[in-house]
């Protein structure tokens, strides 16, 4: 880890459900870039995994385990980022999950409450958090990008959990950039199509349900064109943002699903 002076100048992220698939390679992606990146999550071996192979990168990456549906956790998670650079540049609200594909009658509450508690009300305590660093600091301002999903505009069969809650992420995005506008804090919001992670990987060889009921072995892309994406998203200058941005694996069925 580098020492204070080295810090200075840095810019500062917060990456959440950082230790692994897409929250690893944008951690790492804004770590080769010069800067300093706290990476949370729940599994303090995966996060440790991150911070490993972040060793030689030119910026630094440390980890911090945290729950972000626990109000208390996410706050200590941003006390320890104020505490120790002084202030936050860039949010990743990247945490989140999904339940099982089953039919909607059959889901239990503690599934659909599990959804929506990490990919919604996570990404919420996280940004409130962030804006209380973001408005206090000098320079004022900083930048906050939600991790939404083609499901947001299009959703799956038997995904209503996670598709409510990426709906609800496009509300959230919205607000948040309104809300940010007086202090200098953009928000904006990236939507991805099959990155090769194990959340995709999920899908198996069987290929994922399509409306029809067929299944279809989907293309995926690498998991690194996310990481390039969302770092263009936070390298643009304080005066422009990228509200909305899809990346995709080319060939997927996205658009004329259904």
């Amino acid at each position: 880890m580098a020492d204070p002076s080295q810090r200075e100048g840095r810019k500062v992220a917060v990456v959440t459900g950082g230790g692994s698939g897409i929250g690893r390679a944008v951690a790492l992606n804004l770590a080769g870039s010069g800067m300093s990146v706290v990476v949370s999550g729940r599994r303090p071996e995966a996060l440790a995994e991150v911070v490993a192979q972040a060793a030689a990168l030119p910026g630094e990456v440390s980890a911090f385990v945290a729950d972000v549906t626990a109000p208390d956790s996410v706050a200590e998670l941003f006390a320890e980022v104020r505490n120790r650079y002084g202030r936050l540049d860039l949010l990743f609200n990247n945490a989140g999950l999904g339940a099982p594909a089953v039919p909607l009658e059959e889901l239990t509450f503690e599934q659909w409450r599990r959804v929506i508690d990490t990919n919604l009300t996570g990404a919420f305590l996280c940004t409130q958090e962030a804006f209380r660093i973001m408005k206090g600091q000098q320079p004022a301002g900083g930048r906050i990008i939600n991790n939404g999903s083609l499901s947001a505009e299009v959703p799956r069969p038997f995904s209503a959990p996670y598709t409510a809650s990426k709906h609800a992420i496009t509300g959230l995005t919205k607000s948040t950039s309104l809300d940010g506008r007086a202090y200098g804090i953009a928000c904006g919001q990236i939507d991805i199509g099959n990155a090769d992670t194990v959340l995709v990987q999920r899908m198996g060889t069987d290929g994922a349900l399509q409306p029809n009921g067929d299944r279809m072995v989907e293309p995926r892309m690498d998991v690194e064109n996310v990481a390039q994406a969302v770092a263009y998203m936070a390298g643009l200058p304080k005066e422009a943002n990228v509200l909305f941005l899809t990346v995709m694996a080319t060939d997927m069925p996205f658009v004329g699903r259904g």
